[in-house]
């Protein structure tokens, strides 16, 4: 009897991808829930890549602060902390991320995910058509809906997926289209997208394509227009969408360094979310294929300086993010035994 053949995943960091992040100093990390996989890219001592990835289950939204992870999988918020100090290695590695604590929501299809100053997580819950933080004695608590949904309910109605901190406040939110039936947000994929502004609930534009990933940075409002391939942002008093480029994929994830974004990009499926999108029309015209892995555009040019392309099992990202100043992380997962024995006591207080 023959032994499985485990998937084959290959990654391709473009000629000088390796001393970008040198120069930075900083490693990637990004979801795919497709495959269910976190992924740590770094730098290894002699400056090749390092890889190293962790299973969990639909593992979407990510965001890093002050070494911490937050991270959402099919039913559960994840917190990781870095259980090395600062200077400290094991193996090579001068990070070593440890899932320590858990928040069981259920599967309420979490997407975007970023940290407050307190180090708590708000995050998008997608079939809930909702922003949340985690719930003292619930699920979730709600913190935001859109005006035009009517009550909260388990019906992903207009497809919350992603928002913008304002300091702490959520202070502008995408939904990929205006609607209060269940799936109804489909029927506005290719110009329904909207850019809501949370604290008026004023519609700030209603002509996106399947728009996501908004952030503030540099005293602009970016994100992604994943129905038509462009990266850009939005003048929040017009509404107009100023396209920075065209990436070659359906875009999802967005972090920013210097003066630089990191993006990441999906091929696009066969299904009636892709279907019929701007954006395959505009890989035909370019004459590109879609890819999946990561790019890094320059936010002076719009130039696509580095690329980092997965060619195998993984055929879909959803987010990125940025660990500054760890050069190699790793992180432990909850499959093998070795989670049994790290262990990091807290024992100021004796």
């Amino acid at each position: 009897m023959t032994s499985p053949v485990p998937p084959l995943l290959e990654m391709h960091g473009s000629r000088l991808f390796s001393n970008w992040l040198e120069q930075i100093k900083a490693s990637v990390v990004f979801t795919t829930y497709q495959a269910g996989k976190v992924f740590f890219i770094g730098l290894e001592p002699e400056g090749a890549l390092s890889i190293f990835e962790r299973t969990f289950e639909r593992c979407m939204g990510i965001a890093v602060k002050d070494r911490r992870i937050w991270m959402s999988s099919r039913n559960q918020m994840w917190r990781m902390e870095d259980f090395l100090e600062q200077g400290q290695s094991v193996n090579g590695y001068d990070a070593n991320y440890v899932p320590i604590a858990s928040h069981v929501t259920g599967d309420v299809d979490i997407h975007d995910v970023h940290i407050r100053s307190d180090g708590q997580p708000v995050f998008a819950v997608t079939r809930f058509n909702l922003i949340a933080t985690l719930g003292d004695r619930g699920s979730f608590r709600a913190l935001w809906k859109p005006p035009f949904i009517d009550k909260v309910a388990a019906e992903d109605r207009c497809h919350l997926n992603g928002f913008a901190l304002e300091g702490d406040i959520p202070r502008y939110a995408t939904c990929v289209g205006k609607s209060n039936v269940s799936d109804g947000w489909r029927d506005h994929r290719v110009g329904g997208g909207l850019l809501i502004d949370i604290p008026s609930n004023e519609i700030i534009s209603d002509s996106l394509s399947m728009p996501h990933s908004p952030r503030l940075y540099q005293d602009k409002l970016w994100l992604i227009q994943s129905g038509t391939g462009e990266f850009g942002y939005v003048d929040t008093k017009s509404g107009n969408f100023e396209s920075l480029c065209f990436i070659p994929g359906f875009g999802r994830g967005l972090t920013f360094i210097d003066d630089y974004a990191v993006i990441g990009i999906s091929l696009p499926r066969e299904n009636r979310s892709f279907n019929g999108l701007p954006l395959n029309d505009r890989l035909a015209k370019e004459g590109a294929t879609p890819k999946c892995g990561l790019c890094v555009i320059n936010l002076t040019t719009g130039d696509m300086e580095h690329q980092l392309i997965l060619d195998g099992f993984v055929k879909e990202l959803y987010d990125v993010a940025l660990i500054p100043n760890i050069i190699r992380p790793r992180a432990l997962g909850l499959k093998n035994d070795e989670i049994n024995y790290t262990i990091k006591p807290e024992i100021n207080d004796i």
